[in-house]
């Protein structure tokens, strides 16, 4: 996930609570989608912006609601139409966050200090820790797809996790200070609490009035887990991080999910 920022940096940040250019922004820096973005605007805003990535998180999910609907309603089993709707999102933010995931692996867990981690986590080879992570993260994501799937009708709820996933990483920018001097989160920057609490509340809105509200908590137990195990580990947090808090709360939420359909 430690890849450039679309843009350039700026001495003037822009402070308001709202921009036109956040949502093209988040979208642009948190998908592949052919979203047009002033990169001095989006600069000027950084982490003021990130109050949009739930937002941005929900339109993936919606992506994949509306692909998984089509599918079953052609009659595609439901594993298959859970393989292929897991290949979209992995598409459609380009590995991104599947990255971070993996490379968060391998060097919270590869190296025995600070320094070190963060040296395997900006190396871009893979080892052994990120091929696990990313296998078994793959494996229960497909499952718990294939279980709102097999429900039937409950492809709602896959743009609600989509969303707070995506919240969680703002909470998790806005408590954990950067643990590196560079990098894609350094040029973010880190949101106000206002910021946080506004991405946080988009989720935890639309999970309340789609009958989801106990995946607020999944998601915020699972973020501050992340946050605490960075903290420990780096002292902070980098956009790997941020990517691999967006995954771990993905899988929770789809587990919780499968869990209330079982």
């Amino acid at each position: 996930m430690e890849r450039a920022a679309r843009g350039s940096t700026v001495t003037n940040p822009d402070n308001r609570m709202f921009a036109a250019i956040d949502l093209p922004a988040a979208l642009g820096l948190l998908t592949r989608l052919p979203v047009p973005v002033d990169g001095e605007k989006a600069a000027a805003r950084g982490a003021a912006a990130a109050w949009a990535y739930p937002v941005a998180g929900m339109l993936i999910g919606l992506k994949q609601a509306v692909t998984l609907a089509l599918l079953l309603w052609l009659g595609i089993p439901a594993a298959i139409s859970a393989a292929l709707v897991l290949a979209l999102a992995v598409v459609l933010t380009g590995a991104m966050h599947e990255d971070g995931l993996a490379d968060s692996a391998d060097g919270l867990w590869g190296g025995w200090d600070k320094a070190r981690r963060l040296a395997i986590m900006k190396d871009s080879h893979i080892g052994s820790y990120g091929v696990i992570a990313l296998a078994l993260t793959l494996l229960v994501r497909w499952l718990g797809l294939v279980a709102i799937a097999g429900a039937g009708g409950f492809a709602l709820v896959l743009i609600v996790i989509a969303g707070l996933s995506r919240a969680s990483m703002v909470g998790v920018m806005a408590v954990l200070p950067h643990a590196r001097d560079g990098g894609l989160s350094r040029s973010v920057g880190r949101p106000a609490a206002r910021t946080a609490w506004l991405a946080l509340g988009i989720g935890a809105a639309l999970a309340v009035l789609t009958g989801y509200p106990v995946l607020v908590l999944v998601a915020v137990l699972v973020a501050a887990l992340c946050a605490l195990i960075a903290k420990a580990k780096i002292g902070g947090q980098t956009g790997d991080i941020l990517g691999a808090a967006q995954q771990l709360t993905e899988v929770a939420l789809l587990v919780a999910v499968a869990s209330m359909l079982a």
